[in-house]
């Protein structure tokens, strides 16, 4: 349910969730503002630049270099939420530099929130976590798991959620936690899983797939965890937390065997099997029972057409998806 005048601030808009989440405020008609610490993109990963007379600005602020920019915005704007997305994201790299993640995703993030807890304005504060703090789990996962991360990259992620449960209790810091399983859809960035494997096929690359693509993962769409994210900030009492998931499993290897079916193409004659990347959970699968319990949220975009979906986003940009970087660029 979208009120009367809403406003929300978008912290690493971007990033394909954040860019996405803008795409789903701005439908709504919900004023809202991005910031990044990079230029906008091109608009082939940015779905709100496809929606015509909509309110939204950006702003591009670094979260380690520019936070006075930030805070001032924020002031400036008064959101009733702000939505941070911001991240050094990727697991195996987080072993190279790993000061580089515990700078942005601890250090940056608490200086940041030392600065929201005195804007009295804010509504809430949703802080878009990872899976990845419960380490590889068994069954299910609840939102009261103990962390056990196994990588800097999920370190530094459980480090930030543990410094901001602490500013919940001691100044009722209208925080909430969102974690959600591997999100994909069109627009996502050429490096995952699914874009990879569909646009190495399209161009007659081999794909590797490590560990025989043995981890098994749960896929939801982008838009459905848009949704819950909205849903999050609207509904959430302080403190909570909610996990995004669908009740159907994969592992990597089917994956991209249904992707093969999908296009046409032999998964044996594309695929080289390589060995398995250092830190890496074989399983994390979210129980959601609890989002669609209390913020009446459920994902409604089935695997396969989403796959679908993203395939026909790829072939038709392919022109300009090809001489885009396939690989991550490393941003300090």
């Amino acid at each position: 349910m979208v009120k009367a005048n809403e406003k929300v601030m978008v912290i690493g808009s971007n990033s394909f969730s954040g860019a996405s989440f803008t795409a789903h405020c701005l439908a709504l008609g919900i004023e809202t503002v991005g910031v990044s610490r990079s230029p906008e993109p091109h608009a082939v990963f940015l779905p709100y630049k496809q929606q015509k007379k909509t309110k939204f600005n950006f702003y591009q602020f670094d979260l380690n270099r520019g936070l006075k920019g930030i805070v001032k915005l924020i002031r400036n704007f008064h959101p009733d939420y702000v939505v941070n997305f911001a991240a050094q994201s990727m697991v195996a790299e987080s072993w190279s530099r790993p000061e580089h993640w515990f700078q942005t995703n601890v250090v940056g993030n608490i200086k940041l929130h030392d600065q929201l807890r005195k804007c009295e304005f804010i509504k809430k504060y949703v802080h878009v976590s990872t899976p990845e703090v419960y380490g590889t789990c068994k069954g299910l996962i609840k939102e009261n798991v103990s962390y056990n991360p196994s990588t800097p990259y999920a370190v530094s992620r459980a480090a930030a959620d543990m410094s901001l449960m602490s500013f919940y209790k001691a100044y009722d810091f209208p925080v909430v936690f969102t974690r959600a399983s591997n999100v994909y859809g069109p627009g996502q960035q050429l490096y995952r899983i699914i874009p990879r494997t569909i646009l190495y096929f399209l161009l007659g690359k081999k794909l590797q797939l490590h560990g025989a693509g043995s981890s098994v993962r749960s896929f939801i769409h982008i838009k459905d965890v848009a949704e819950g994210t909205l849903k999050a900030a609207q509904v959430a009492k302080n403190g909570e937390i909610f996990h995004f998931s669908t009740s159907k499993n994969i592992s990597i290897r089917d994956l991209v065997e249904m992707i093969a079916e999908q296009m046409g193409i032999s998964f044996t004659d594309n695929v080289e099997i390589v060995g398995e990347r250092m830190g890496k959970d074989s399983a994390y699968l979210l129980d959601s029972s609890k989002a669609k319990k209390i913020l009446n949220w459920k994902d409604k975009i089935d695997l396969k057409q989403g796959v679908g979906e993203t395939i026909k986003w790829v072939k038709d940009n392919i022109s300009t998806l090809k001489k885009q970087p396939f690989e991550y660029i490393h941003k300090r």
